[in-house]
């Protein structure tokens, strides 16, 4: 075994909730470890959606070079499949340069993609049956279309959050396609790691990573997200898979004069507080990861990044040998 991990690549995946610390740690282990970062946020590869996804700004990354990350038109769609292609060739291509990849961010179904043996279903879309499951959710909503996939597909609804309408179109297009439930296409085999891989997790105490949420929400409307948002609907960005992120939906509600201000605003932070609850049930379930608690890491960060960083050097010194 240890003689078949010698052939593959390294790579790091520092994964989490959002507002837990992650960019932080990543890029204290990149400038340690001679590593180089590749985004692993669905959001952050958008042009133009730099405030609301908490994109790193330039000036922060201490000169480390920062893949997939800022550099998609906001009007394009951009699927798990493609990131699984764009990270393999980054992570390829650094090992190649002898870096190391540090693959940080909370979006765990593109990681996990990029990280395993991960087969998507072969299944043709079928455009006539995608238009109509497109119609009923502007006509009837989003919940309506997934209260058909609980009836037909409880395993997929539970792992599919109601508000991402295009994965609950495409598990009810495979089901209504082949008779087969989307999840039985997905189980026939445990995904095999394609890397010599150390994957570290952060968590942090719900409260106080809830406090840091309803703070960064304020902190990101204070930095120009109203703006930001306004400037996306006004050139017209709609019905799009970009500004269905937290941050631009809720914003979108209020300009639709569906919502208040104070309502949106709201309901961003809820829904980030939701979404953060779903990105640690996931990952926990969904990936061999070794937990670090950053519930303190504010006052002694250096001490729990070089705790991390021994970690991490100490898995890849154990695997070599």
């Amino acid at each position: 075994m240890n003689q078949a991990m010698k052939k593959k690549g390294k790579v790091v995946a520092v994964v989490g909730p959002t507002a837990v610390g992650k960019t932080a740690l990543s890029l204290e282990l990149a400038a340690r470890l001679n590593g180089e970062i590749i985004n692993g946020d669905a959001m952050q590869v958008y042009k133009g959606l730099d405030i609301g996804t908490a994109k790193i700004p330039i000036h922060e990354r201490r000169g480390i070079p920062h893949h997939l990350i800022d550099f998609l038109p906001p009007d394009h769609s951009y699927t798990v499949a493609d990131f699984q292609a764009g990270a393999r060739q980054w992570i390829h291509k650094l090992n190649e340069q002898n870096k190391l990849p540090v693959l940080v961010g909370g979006t765990g179904l593109y990681i996990k993609a990029a990280l395993y043996d991960y087969q998507f279903s072969d299944i043709d879309s079928q455009p006539e049956l995608r238009q109509e499951l497109e119609y009923t959710a502007r006509i009837e909503g989003a919940e309506s279309l997934y209260h058909k996939l609980q009836d037909v597909d409880p395993v997929s609804a539970e792992k599919i959050h109601p508000n991402n309408v295009k994965r609950v179109i495409r598990a009810l297009e495979v089901f209504y396609t082949t008779g087969v439930p989307f999840s039985r296409h997905q189980q026939n085999e445990k995904p095999k790691p394609l890397y010599n891989m150390v994957l570290v997790g952060l968590t942090m105490d719900r409260d106080m990573l809830y406090e840091r949420i309803n703070q960064r929400v304020d902190e990101m409307i204070e930095a120009g997200l109203i703006e930001e948002a306004r400037h996306l609907y006004d050139l017209g960005i709609k019905n799009t898979q970009s500004v269905q992120a937290i941050g631009y939906k809720e914003l979108y509600l209020y300009f639709d004069g569906k919502c208040s201000l104070d309502e949106a605003v709201r309901l961003l932070k809820r829904n980030s507080r939701r979404f953060a609850k779903r990105q640690f049930t996931w990952f926990k379930r969904q990936m061999d990861i070794t937990w670090f608690d950053m519930t303190d890491y504010q006052s002694n960060f250096s001490q729990k990044a070089q705790e991390i960083l021994a970690f991490v050097a100490g898995k890849f010194a154990k695997e070599s040998k």
